[in-house]
């Protein structure tokens, strides 16, 4: 597993604390209780505080799971 992603499951264990980290990869809003609107902006920010990008707050509906969270943050990343 890589730095990114291994970084990206501490953010998301941060703001879901009752989720195992082994289930964390698959997780989205759609399975996640507690996964609602301010939950998602607060998981954005505490991304934001761990990677120094800026996340898109107009996209957070597209950003509804880890992988999708993922793979934007890899986008960023890269084009940081």
């Amino acid at each position: 597993m890589n730095d990114v992603k291994k970084r990206l499951i501490g953010c998301f264990h941060t703001v879901f604390p009752d989720v195992p980290e082994s289930a964390i990869p698959q997780l989205s809003q759609a399975t996640a209780a507690g996964w609602d609107s301010v939950s998602a902006i607060t998981l954005l920010n505490v991304i934001e505080d761990e990677f120094g990008v800026e996340m898109d707050l107009d996209q957070v509906a597209e950003l509804n799971s880890f992988d999708r969270i993922y793979t934007y943050l890899e986008q960023q990343l890269q084009a940081a």
